[in-house]
C-alpha cells in the first residue's frame, strides 16, 4: 500500500490490540540498481528470523506459528520489487497481512507483540504531506488522494459523483427563450450542494489539505452553495478537469502544491521564531523527546532525512556508539525519530518535516511548546 492509503480508520485498525502475536517486520530497501539486488536476500533472511522467533516463543502454539509463518511468506512473495522505495513494512496476523513500501527509511526489525509497530508508517505519512484534490465540472466531481510523488482517484464518501441527467424540457425553453446556463441551472446547483456535503464529510473523517480544480464558474458556484471550499489550500482554474488522467492532474496541481509547501514552511518558521521569543522553544532530540513525552509540544519540526540511533539512559537520550543496532531491552533505539513523530501526533501536536539543513543550529529537530 502507499502512504496515502493510511487513513485514520485504517490506522486505528492497525493499532488495535490483537491476540498475541501480531508480527511486524521492517527493513530498509533501495529504489535502484545495483543496491536493490540485496533487498530480496535481506527479506528472506528476516522472514527466516521471524520463523525462528516464533518457534522459540513459548507463548506461541505450533499451529499459530505455522499459520503466521504461512501468512508472512505469502506477504513476502507478494512484495513487488518494482515498487521499492526506502523501506518495507510487513504486518501479519494468522489470517491477514498488509504490505507497505515507504518513502522513508526504517531499521531492520522483527517484532512480536499484541499490537503492530506503526511508528514508521505514521512518520512516512507525515513526511509525504498527503493531500486531496477535487476536480469539478457541471456534471461530474472526482476526489483524488495523493502525495507529491503520485495521485489516484478515490472511491469514498460517494465519490466520484455524476449529476443526474435531466431530459430536455421544450416547454421551459419556450417559456424562457433559451436553455439555462450550466452554472445557474437549479439542478446543477443542487448537484454542487451534494458535492460540498460529501466533501465536508470526507474531510471531517480524514482531515488533510484539499486543492480545487475546475472552470472558474464551477469553483465560484462551489463557493456560493457550500462551505467546504473555503478551507481549500489552493485552486487551479482548468477546463474539462474530469477528462484528465492522474499524471496530468498532478502536473496541473504542481504549482499550487509547491506554493502550499512553501507557505507551510514559512508558517512553521514563524511558529518556531515566536516560540523562541516567548521562551517556549525546545531544540535537539533529547529536549524535544522530553517535551513530547510530557505532552507540552504544540509543534514538532523535523528535518526531512533526520534519522539517528540513540541510547535511552534514564529519562534522556544519548547518541549511540557507531554501528549500534536496536537492542532487545529497548535501551538502544534505531527508529527513535519515527517513534517521536508518532508520539507527538498522538498527543495532538502538529508535525512538520522541513528542508534538510534548516534546523542545523538546533540539532535537526525543534519544537514550539504549549507552555
Amino acid at each position: 500500500m502507499d502512504t496515502d492509503a493510511l487513513t485514520a480508520d485504517l490506522l486505528r485498525e492497525l493499532r488495535a490490540t490483537r491476540p498475541y502475536p501480531a508480527l511486524s517486520l521492517t527493513m530498509p530497501t533501495h529504489r535502484t540498481a545495483p543496491d536493490n539486488a540485496q533487498d530480496p536476500v535481506r527479506l528472506r533472511n528476516l522472514v527466516a528470523e521471524a520463523g525462528h522467533r516464533l518457534d522459540a516463543d513459548a507463548q506461541v502454539s505450533r499451529e499459530v506459528a505455522a499459520a503466521l509463518r504461512a501468512q508472512l511468506e505469502r506477504a513476502a512473495d507478494e512484495v513487488d520489487p518494482r515498487g521499492a522505495l526506502d523501506s518495507l513494512v510487513l504486518l501479519t496476523t494468522t489470517d491477514a497481512y498488509w504490505i507497505w513500501q515507504l518513502p522513508r527509511t526504517a531499521p531492520e526489525r522483527v517484532v512480536l507483540s499484541d499490537t503492530f509497530l506503526t511508528r514508521n508508517l505514521v512518520a512516512a505519512k507525515a513526511q509525504t504531506r498527503p493531500f486531496r484534490a477535487l476536480t469539478v465540472a457541471a456534471d461530474h466531481a472526482t476526489l483524488w488522494i495523493g502525495t507529491g510523488d503520485g495521485i489516484r482517484a478515490e472511491e469514498t464518501g460517494g465519490f466520484p459523483l455524476t449529476a443526474p441527467k435531466e431530459p430536455p424540457n421544450p416547454q421551459r425553453e419556450q417559456r424562457i427563450g433559451d436553455t439555462p446556463s450550466l452554472f445557474t441551472d437549479e439542478e446543477t446547483r443542487n448537484f454542487f450542494r451534494d458535492v460540498d456535503e460529501k466533501l465536508r464529510t470526507v474531510l471531517a473523517d480524514d482531515p488533510r489539505p484539499v486543492y480545487l480544480m475546475g472552470q472558474a464558474p464551477a469553483l465560484a458556484l462551489l463557493d456560493e452553495v457550500g462551505t467546504a471550499s473555503g478551507s481549500a489550500a489552493g485552486r487551479v482554474t482548468k477546463g474539462a478537469p474530469a477528462d484528465l488522467p492522474p499524471a496530468e492532474v498532478l502536473k496541473e496541481l504542481r504549482p499550487a502544491l509547491d506554493e502550499g509547501t512553501h507557505r507551510a514552511a514559512a508558517e512553521v518558521q514563524t511558529r518556531l521564531d515566536n516560540a523562541r521569543s516567548a521562551h517556549t522553544f525546545a531544540a535537539g532530540l533529547d529536549e524535544v523527546w522530553a517535551a513530547v513525552r510530557e505532552g507540552r509540544a504544540g509543534l514538532v519540526a523535523v528535518e526531512e532525512h533526520f534519522q539517528t540511533t540513540v541510547r535511552v539512559t534514564g529519562e534522556h537520550l544519548e547518541p549511540a556508539p557507531e554501528g549500534a543496532t536496536q537492542s532487545a531491552d529497548g535501551t538502544v533505539r534505531e527508529d527513535i525519530v519515527d517513534e517521536l513523530v508518532e508520539a507527538a501526533l498522538d498527543s495532538g501536536a502538529d508535525v512538520a518535516f522541513v528542508e534538510d539543513g534548516s534546523l542545523a543550529d538546533h540539532g535537526r529537530i525543534a519544537a514550539a511548546l504549549r507552555y
